[in-house]
């Protein structure tokens, strides 16, 4: 059974920096992609970041220049390095991964099949 378990959020100042942490169980994590999301309230789940077996890696414009994905096979975990924060960061932030290894990067949800429960993280202004 595959678990995704977040890790490292909370509240920090516009301008401040977080690193979320997501540690995979269940399967040969270096096999498959992983990705993060983010939902705030009332809006929709939105991609993030995504980083794929091969080590490629893609941002949403939103958050390009202030964000860092990486992953750590060994410890079979992917981190997101946030910085220089903005009150719109303030989210639950979602690790996810597709059910089947894929060669495209996904930018959707419904691409997913697990996800982990989420972790809040609120910038304040």
């Amino acid at each position: 059974q595959v678990q995704l378990v977040e890790s490292g959020g909370g509240l920090v100042q516009a301008g401040g920096s977080l690193r979320l942490s997501c540690t995979a169980s269940g399967r040969t994590f270096s096999n498959y992609n992983m990705g993060w999301f983010r939902q705030a309230p009332g809006k929709e789940r939105e991609f993030v970041a995504t980083i794929a077996w091969n080590g490629g890696i893609y941002y949403a414009d939103s958050v390009k220049g202030r964000f860092t994905i990486s992953r750590d096979n060994a410890k079979n975990t992917v981190y997101l390095q946030m910085n220089s924060l903005k009150p719109e960061d303030t989210a639950v932030y979602y690790c996810a991964s597709p059910r089947s290894p894929e060669y495209i990067p996904i930018y959707s949800p419904d691409g997913y099949h697990y996800w982990g429960q989420g972790t809040q993280v609120t910038v304040s202004s």
